[in-house]
């Protein structure tokens, strides 16, 4: 899910909760071994529950919640634990009494819709636990993103080119981080009516350079920059990822091919001045 956050599916591993638990502490205990780390684990029977109980007993937790004890660790939390609740949110669920995620399980799912639209529908579910989506194998990162959404939706340029920057910053971090270069970058902005747009570049060559992500990310933004429309959120993502050890190699075995190369025409000509 992140540079320091993964789910996995263990339901063919293991026949029950408790031996869930114990697969968990040889986890925890070869990472100490391993990498000097604490880490903390949620165990429940959706990717949902299972992140917000990995949160729970941070740091060096783990927190196994059953499928008959969902609600009992779910409703008196608040209702910003919740997964994809950010401080807007949590704003307008409290103006209807919404406080935490028992609140919002109760609440009538019809005037959620009201309110929030489909995504009412989503989050009336997700307070009672329900979560369908798969955990899914990567063998690769195929892209790198962050995004903010802002506290106030905005227009002004110069705000809004310096929350692009530190997002590109960001993104660099975790790129060099991971060891990536990348040839694509592409900005995210969302107005204020929620219409969302992307726009992306790429480049001939691949690169890691901070600068060169800037520079890219500046050019992008002046299209939706210029429109005076105001904005709640900008996101800033680079893809077509090579690792920095395979673009080494890439680049050392073309050397050796023009070396090679170089060293036939000079014994060709060696062979003809003979």
């Amino acid at each position: 899910m992140g540079i320091d956050e993964a789910f996995l599916d263990i339901t063919s591993r293991v026949r029950d909760y408790d031996k869930a638990e114990e697969l968990a502490h040889r986890i925890k205990e070869e990472i100490l071994e391993k990498e000097r780390l604490t880490c903390s684990i949620g165990i429940g029977p959706s990717k949902l529950v299972a992140k917000i109980a990995s949160d729970y007993r941070k740091p060096d937790g783990l927190t196994n919640v059953k499928d008959e004890d969902v609600e009992e660790f779910l409703f008196p939390l608040p209702v910003r634990k919740l997964l994809w609740v950010g401080q807007k949110t949590e704003r307008k669920l409290k103006k209807i009494g919404v406080k935490t995620i028992g609140d919002l399980a109760n609440y009538d799912p019809a005037r959620l819709m009201e309110n929030f639209g489909i995504t009412g529908t989503q989050l009336h579910l997700m307070a009672h636990g329900i979560d369908g989506s798969e955990v899914q194998e990567r063998d690769r990162v195929k892209s790198i993103s962050r995004e903010l959404t802002f506290e106030e939706d905005t227009s002004d340029p110069d705000f809004i080119y310096q929350v692009l920057e530190k997002l590109s910053i960001a993104v660099h971090k975790d790129l060099t981080t991971q060891g990536y270069c990348f040839k694509t970058v592409t900005i995210k902005v969302r107005h204020k009516n929620f219409e969302t747009h992307s726009h992306g570049k790429t480049i001939p060559l691949m690169t890691d350079r901070l600068q060169d992500l800037q520079k890219m990310v500046k050019e992008l933004g002046k299209d939706y920059l210029v429109q005076n429309v105001k904005i709640r959120l900008v996101g800033v993502r680079v893809s077509n990822l090579v690792s920095v050890e395979k673009q080494k190699k890439l680049l050392m075995g073309i050397q050796r091919s023009h070396e090679r190369e170089h060293q036939k025409r000079c014994f060709k000509f060696t062979c003809i001045t003979m």
